[in-house]
């Protein structure tokens, strides 16, 4: 539960990130044992570029720390979200940083708000959502695909996180966001192949004069979606940033 706010010692089940290099960093959970192939409990030795980690020695180890492996030293971090995007099992193409910052920016998001993001994908911008918003706003993510849906909610459990967030396996596109969530959001985000087809039903999910947010890889999108009537206060859409050839005027 290391995600969910600062901690001085790592205690059993922690999330960690060992830190090797800027560029070497892996996540794993502190726990002394875990199953191997044949379903046996093993003891957790965790194996690095430089060398091998016995996990159970993390535990009751300070957040900042310097650990001895058989071929060097890491530095054991608390995870935050710009970290666990660096080092997060992908399951879906991700958004990184440079681009995360500017959705959060004009989305406002800000403690208390309500939040929709569709699709989930890897949960990478979803702990950004998770940060900003808590501890009294509530994420509704989305995702059609049944397996990334169970690995996300798991993860935010895993993380601390799951009080403030709801998980839902639905093709928005098709279905939209559900009843429920009619004029709840303060914002909505989509990051669709096609977020043209899910706008009709963010706009019954938006209050008045709130904020819609898109992500498009390529330009088609971007202008299928500005052609487009909207029904609320302010639309945007922004490619990835991370791409110096797209300019988007």
């Amino acid at each position: 539960m290391s995600f969910a706010g600062p901690k001085e010692i790592i205690a059993e089940g922690d999330t960690v990130v060992l830190y090797l290099t800027p560029a070497l960093m892996h996540t794993i959970d502190a726990v002394p044992q875990i199953r191997n192939k044949k379903n046996e409990m093993i003891e957790y030795v965790f194996q690095t570029s430089f060398g091998a980690l016995k996990v159970r020695d993390l535990i009751g180890v300070r957040y900042g720390s310097r650990v001895q492996l058989t071929k060097g030293w890491a530095h054991v971090l608390q995870p935050n979200p710009e970290l666990w995007t660096q080092t997060l099992p992908h399951r879906t193409q991700i958004l990184y940083t440079p681009d995360i910052s500017m959705i959060l920016y004009q989305l406002e998001v800000r403690p208390g708000s309500v939040v929709i993001e569709s699709g989930t994908g890897s949960g990478s911008l979803s702990h950004y959502f998770l940060r900003a918003i808590r501890p009294s706003g509530h994420l509704h993510t989305f995702d059609f695909h049944e397996e990334r849906v169970a690995k996300a909610r798991e993860e935010f459990v895993a993380h601390g996180l799951g009080d403030n967030v709801t998980v839902r396996q639905r093709d928005v596109c098709e279905q939209g966001f559900g009843d429920e969530l009619n004029g709840v959001a303060d914002a909505v985000f989509l990051d669709l192949p096609a977020p043209q087809l899910a706008v009709p039903y963010a706009a019954k999910a938006l209050k008045n004069e709130v904020v819609l947010v898109t992500h498009a890889a390529n330009n088609r999108p971007v202008h299928t979606l500005r052609c487009a009537p909207f029904a609320f206060y302010c639309m945007r859409s922004e490619a990835p940033f991370l791409d110096p050839r797209v300019r988007i005027q």
